[in-house]
Protein backbone atom coordinates (compact mmCIF):
# COMPACT_ATOMS: atom_id res chain seq x y z
CA UNK A 1 0.00 0.00 0.00
CA UNK A 2 1.63 3.14 -1.05
CA UNK A 3 0.52 7.06 -0.23
CA UNK A 4 1.08 10.28 -1.81
CA UNK A 5 3.83 12.38 0.28
CA UNK A 6 4.99 15.51 -0.94
CA UNK A 7 9.36 15.35 -2.23
CA UNK A 8 11.76 17.52 -0.90
CA UNK A 9 11.36 20.11 -3.74
CA UNK A 10 8.28 21.53 -1.78
CA UNK A 11 8.96 23.29 1.00
CA UNK A 12 10.51 21.20 3.60
CA UNK A 13 8.33 22.79 6.41
CA UNK A 14 8.26 26.63 7.61
CA UNK A 15 8.97 27.01 11.13
CA UNK A 16 7.86 30.53 12.59
CA UNK A 17 10.40 32.15 14.31
CA UNK A 18 9.53 32.19 17.78
CA UNK A 19 11.00 34.73 20.42
CA UNK A 20 13.33 32.80 22.65
CA UNK A 21 10.54 32.81 25.22
CA UNK A 22 8.07 30.97 23.20
CA UNK A 23 10.65 28.48 21.30
CA UNK A 24 9.34 25.08 22.58
CA UNK A 25 12.85 23.53 24.64
CA UNK A 26 14.74 20.61 23.50
CA UNK A 27 17.29 19.32 25.54
CA UNK A 28 20.08 17.25 24.27
CA UNK A 29 22.26 14.68 25.94
CA UNK A 30 25.25 13.63 24.16
CA UNK A 31 28.98 13.88 23.45
CA UNK A 32 31.03 16.72 22.40
CA UNK A 33 32.44 16.78 18.80
CA UNK A 34 34.93 19.79 18.22
CA UNK A 35 34.85 19.99 14.59
CA UNK A 36 31.50 20.73 14.94
CA UNK A 37 29.99 18.10 12.32
CA UNK A 38 28.21 15.49 15.06
CA UNK A 39 27.57 14.94 18.63
CA UNK A 40 26.09 17.76 20.56
CA UNK A 41 27.37 20.69 18.36
CA UNK A 42 25.21 18.76 15.39
CA UNK A 43 22.07 18.95 17.27
CA UNK A 44 21.69 22.22 18.72
CA UNK A 45 22.51 23.52 14.80
CA UNK A 46 20.13 21.61 14.40
CA UNK A 47 17.89 22.54 17.11
CA UNK A 48 18.26 26.27 15.80
CA UNK A 49 17.63 25.28 11.99
CA UNK A 50 13.99 24.17 13.28
CA UNK A 51 13.39 26.98 15.30
CA UNK A 52 13.62 25.62 19.24
CA UNK A 53 15.38 26.32 22.27
CA UNK A 54 18.38 24.33 22.29
CA UNK A 55 19.64 22.74 25.26
CA UNK A 56 22.56 20.20 25.88
CA UNK A 57 23.75 18.34 28.72
CA UNK A 58 27.66 16.49 28.22
CA UNK A 59 28.39 12.79 28.62
CA UNK A 60 31.91 12.64 27.34
CA UNK A 61 34.24 15.19 25.62
CA UNK A 62 37.05 14.20 22.48
CA UNK A 63 39.64 15.07 20.60
CA UNK A 64 39.05 14.51 17.44
CA UNK A 65 38.37 16.64 13.68
CA UNK A 66 37.03 15.65 10.23
CA UNK A 67 39.16 12.47 9.79
CA UNK A 68 37.96 10.72 13.20
CA UNK A 69 38.41 11.03 16.88
CA UNK A 70 42.03 10.30 18.33
CA UNK A 71 40.79 10.86 22.32
CA UNK A 72 37.41 10.33 24.55
CA UNK A 73 37.19 11.83 27.82
CA UNK A 74 33.91 10.46 30.10
CA UNK A 75 32.12 12.56 32.47
CA UNK A 76 31.11 11.57 35.75
CA UNK A 77 28.01 9.63 35.52
CA UNK A 78 26.28 11.20 38.62
CA UNK A 79 27.98 14.51 37.00
CA UNK A 80 26.16 13.69 33.47
CA UNK A 81 22.77 12.93 35.35
CA UNK A 82 22.81 16.03 37.32
CA UNK A 83 23.07 18.26 34.41
CA UNK A 84 20.02 16.53 33.03
CA UNK A 85 17.83 16.56 36.14
CA UNK A 86 18.85 21.00 36.39
CA UNK A 87 18.20 21.24 33.69
CA UNK A 88 14.78 19.79 33.57
CA UNK A 89 14.18 20.98 37.02
CA UNK A 90 14.56 24.67 35.81
CA UNK A 91 13.04 24.78 32.02
CA UNK A 92 10.08 23.25 31.20
CA UNK A 93 11.32 20.30 28.42
CA UNK A 94 8.75 19.67 24.95
CA UNK A 95 11.43 16.85 24.09
CA UNK A 96 14.73 15.29 24.77
CA UNK A 97 16.91 13.61 22.18
CA UNK A 98 19.80 11.52 23.82
CA UNK A 99 22.69 10.36 21.62
CA UNK A 100 26.23 9.18 22.84
CA UNK A 101 26.16 7.62 26.59
CA UNK A 102 29.32 5.13 26.50
CA UNK A 103 28.44 3.52 29.20
CA UNK A 104 26.18 1.28 31.34
CA UNK A 105 26.89 3.58 34.41
CA UNK A 106 26.04 6.77 32.33
CA UNK A 107 23.30 5.16 30.63
CA UNK A 108 22.14 4.29 34.03
CA UNK A 109 22.15 7.75 35.64
CA UNK A 110 20.57 9.05 32.52
CA UNK A 111 17.85 6.90 32.40
CA UNK A 112 17.26 7.69 36.29
CA UNK A 113 17.27 11.47 36.16
CA UNK A 114 14.50 11.29 33.11
CA UNK A 115 12.17 9.18 34.86
CA UNK A 116 12.87 11.90 37.69
CA UNK A 117 12.03 15.11 35.32
CA UNK A 118 9.48 13.10 33.97
CA UNK A 119 10.15 12.30 30.88
CA UNK A 120 9.08 9.44 28.72
CA UNK A 121 5.49 7.86 29.31
CA UNK A 122 2.52 8.80 29.19
CA UNK A 123 2.31 13.05 29.47
CA UNK A 124 5.93 13.41 30.17
CA UNK A 125 7.92 15.19 27.39
CA UNK A 126 9.05 12.64 24.29
CA UNK A 127 12.37 11.29 24.45
CA UNK A 128 14.02 10.20 21.30
CA UNK A 129 17.04 7.73 21.49
CA UNK A 130 20.01 7.38 19.26
CA UNK A 131 21.38 4.25 20.25
CA UNK A 132 25.02 5.03 19.11
CA UNK A 133 26.07 1.68 19.72
CA UNK A 134 28.11 0.86 16.22
CA UNK A 135 29.39 2.87 13.35
CA UNK A 136 27.33 2.61 9.98
CA UNK A 137 30.53 0.12 9.30
CA UNK A 138 29.45 -1.76 12.03
CA UNK A 139 32.35 -0.94 14.39
CA UNK A 140 30.52 -1.28 17.97
CA UNK A 141 31.49 1.61 20.11
CA UNK A 142 30.25 0.63 23.62
CA UNK A 143 30.12 -2.82 25.83
CA UNK A 144 28.02 -5.26 25.64
CA UNK A 145 26.91 -4.36 29.57
CA UNK A 146 26.34 -0.81 28.03
CA UNK A 147 23.90 -2.18 25.45
CA UNK A 148 22.12 -4.55 28.18
CA UNK A 149 21.39 -1.09 30.02
CA UNK A 150 20.38 0.81 27.33
CA UNK A 151 17.59 -2.14 26.39
CA UNK A 152 16.56 -2.17 29.88
CA UNK A 153 16.78 1.01 30.99
CA UNK A 154 16.62 3.34 28.34
CA UNK A 155 14.36 1.99 25.74
CA UNK A 156 11.33 1.88 27.96
CA UNK A 157 11.81 5.74 28.29
CA UNK A 158 11.64 5.67 24.43
CA UNK A 159 8.64 7.53 21.99
CA UNK A 160 10.96 6.27 19.71
CA UNK A 161 14.39 4.78 18.47
CA UNK A 162 16.87 5.33 15.62
CA UNK A 163 19.42 2.76 14.95
CA UNK A 164 21.41 2.41 11.52
CA UNK A 165 21.60 -0.99 10.24
CA UNK A 166 24.36 -2.26 12.41
CA UNK A 167 22.33 -0.97 15.73
CA UNK A 168 19.35 -2.36 14.32
CA UNK A 169 21.29 -5.68 13.90
CA UNK A 170 22.38 -6.22 17.10
CA UNK A 171 18.99 -4.53 18.90
CA UNK A 172 16.99 -6.98 16.99
CA UNK A 173 19.69 -10.19 17.72
CA UNK A 174 19.01 -11.06 13.99
CA UNK A 175 21.19 -9.92 10.63
CA UNK A 176 20.30 -6.77 8.44
CA UNK A 177 21.80 -7.11 5.01
CA UNK A 178 18.39 -6.02 3.12
CA UNK A 179 15.79 -3.68 3.28
CA UNK A 180 13.33 -6.72 3.99
CA UNK A 181 15.81 -7.42 7.01
CA UNK A 182 15.38 -3.97 8.43
CA UNK A 183 11.65 -4.14 8.48
CA UNK A 184 11.90 -7.24 10.37
CA UNK A 185 14.52 -5.88 12.62
CA UNK A 186 12.09 -2.79 13.41
CA UNK A 187 9.72 -5.02 13.82
CA UNK A 188 11.50 -7.12 17.15
CA UNK A 189 12.64 -3.62 18.44
CA UNK A 190 9.04 -2.68 18.91
CA UNK A 191 8.55 -6.28 20.34
CA UNK A 192 11.17 -4.89 23.12
CA UNK A 193 8.97 -2.48 24.09
CA UNK A 194 9.40 0.58 21.95
CA UNK A 195 6.15 2.32 20.62
CA UNK A 196 8.24 3.51 17.65
CA UNK A 197 11.18 2.73 15.36
CA UNK A 198 12.93 4.78 12.56
CA UNK A 199 15.60 2.23 11.28
CA UNK A 200 17.92 3.85 8.99
CA UNK A 201 19.25 2.31 5.77
CA UNK A 202 21.04 4.34 4.24
CA UNK A 203 24.46 2.73 4.03
CA UNK A 204 22.43 -0.55 2.69
CA UNK A 205 23.76 -1.36 -0.49
CA UNK A 206 20.75 -2.06 -2.74
CA UNK A 207 19.34 0.72 -5.74
CA UNK A 208 21.08 3.90 -4.82
CA UNK A 209 18.39 5.07 -2.45
CA UNK A 210 18.90 5.67 1.58
CA UNK A 211 16.03 3.77 2.42
CA UNK A 212 14.88 4.45 5.82
CA UNK A 213 12.10 2.30 7.93
CA UNK A 214 9.37 3.69 10.09
CA UNK A 215 7.78 1.09 12.06
CA UNK A 216 4.55 2.40 14.66
CA UNK A 217 3.24 -1.02 15.43
CA UNK A 218 0.82 -1.46 12.60
CA UNK A 219 2.44 -0.80 9.67
CA UNK A 220 5.72 -0.64 7.85
CA UNK A 221 6.69 3.43 5.97
CA UNK A 222 9.63 3.34 3.77
CA UNK A 223 11.04 6.63 3.47
CA UNK A 224 13.62 7.57 0.65
CA UNK A 225 16.07 9.73 -0.45
CA UNK A 226 18.85 9.45 -2.97
CA UNK A 227 22.05 8.71 -1.46
CA UNK A 228 24.73 10.72 -1.82
CA UNK A 229 28.12 8.45 -2.69
CA UNK A 230 31.83 9.72 -2.90
CA UNK A 231 33.52 11.62 -0.17
CA UNK A 232 32.62 10.19 3.63
CA UNK A 233 29.92 12.51 5.55
CA UNK A 234 29.07 12.34 8.97
CA UNK A 235 27.07 13.60 11.43
CA UNK A 236 24.11 12.00 9.20
CA UNK A 237 22.20 10.05 12.19
CA UNK A 238 23.20 12.55 14.78
CA UNK A 239 21.46 15.10 12.87
CA UNK A 240 17.98 13.25 11.38
CA UNK A 241 17.74 12.45 15.69
CA UNK A 242 17.64 16.03 16.80
CA UNK A 243 15.43 16.74 13.62
CA UNK A 244 12.82 13.93 14.94
CA UNK A 245 13.22 15.66 18.34
CA UNK A 246 13.08 19.28 17.32
CA UNK A 247 9.60 18.60 14.94
CA UNK A 248 7.59 16.68 17.96
CA UNK A 249 8.59 19.91 19.99
CA UNK A 250 6.81 21.57 17.76
CA UNK A 251 3.68 19.56 17.80
CA UNK A 252 4.06 17.53 15.23
CA UNK A 253 2.76 13.92 15.00
CA UNK A 254 5.27 10.85 14.90
CA UNK A 255 4.17 10.43 11.79
CA UNK A 256 4.98 13.82 10.36
CA UNK A 257 8.16 14.18 12.42
CA UNK A 258 9.22 11.50 10.73
CA UNK A 259 8.73 12.45 7.27
CA UNK A 260 10.15 16.30 8.25
CA UNK A 261 13.08 14.98 9.92
CA UNK A 262 14.15 12.76 6.75
CA UNK A 263 13.62 15.48 4.30
CA UNK A 264 15.71 17.74 6.42
CA UNK A 265 18.73 15.39 7.04
CA UNK A 266 18.79 14.73 3.06
CA UNK A 267 19.04 18.20 2.28
CA UNK A 268 21.69 18.31 4.54
CA UNK A 269 23.62 15.77 2.91
CA UNK A 270 23.08 17.12 -0.16
CA UNK A 271 24.19 20.69 0.75
CA UNK A 272 27.45 18.98 2.56
CA UNK A 273 30.75 20.29 2.17
CA UNK A 274 34.32 19.71 3.50
CA UNK A 275 35.46 21.57 6.13
CA UNK A 276 38.31 20.27 6.71
CA UNK A 277 40.92 17.33 5.37
CA UNK A 278 38.58 14.64 6.47
CA UNK A 279 34.86 13.62 6.12
CA UNK A 280 32.39 15.88 4.53
CA UNK A 281 30.05 17.96 7.02
CA UNK A 282 26.45 18.43 6.93
CA UNK A 283 24.97 21.90 6.31
CA UNK A 284 22.50 22.55 8.93
CA UNK A 285 21.62 25.75 7.56
CA UNK A 286 21.02 24.39 3.72
CA UNK A 287 17.44 25.81 4.06
CA UNK A 288 18.19 29.41 4.93
CA UNK A 289 21.12 29.43 1.78
CA UNK A 290 18.74 31.55 -0.92
CA UNK A 291 17.40 28.99 -3.52
CA UNK A 292 18.67 26.11 -1.37
CA UNK A 293 15.93 27.00 0.69
CA UNK A 294 13.99 24.41 -1.22
CA UNK A 295 15.63 21.10 -1.37
CA UNK A 296 17.22 20.25 -4.84
CA UNK A 297 15.70 19.01 -7.31
CA UNK A 298 17.08 15.35 -6.99
CA UNK A 299 16.36 15.12 -3.53
CA UNK A 300 13.24 13.47 -3.91
CA UNK A 301 11.57 11.67 -0.92
CA UNK A 302 8.91 9.36 -1.50
CA UNK A 303 7.08 7.14 1.71
CA UNK A 304 5.42 3.98 1.13
CA UNK A 305 3.65 1.64 4.15
CA UNK A 306 3.34 -2.08 3.55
Amino acid sequence: MSSSVPTTGDLLYAPTLLPTALAPAVLTIAGSDPSGGAGMQADLKTFAAFGVYGMAALTLATVGDTGGVQEVVLLDPGFVARQVRTAGADVPLAAIKTGMLATAAIIEHVSAALRGVGAGGLGGAPVVVDPVMCTRLGDVLIAPDAEAALARELLPLALVVTPNAPEAARLAGRPVHTSADLAEAARAIHALGVPHVLAKGGHLEEDGLARDCFFDGRSVEWLEAPRRRGQALYGAGCTLSAALAASLARGMSIGDAVVHAKRYVSGALLAASCRGAGALALDHAWEQHGPLSRAPTGATSGASRA
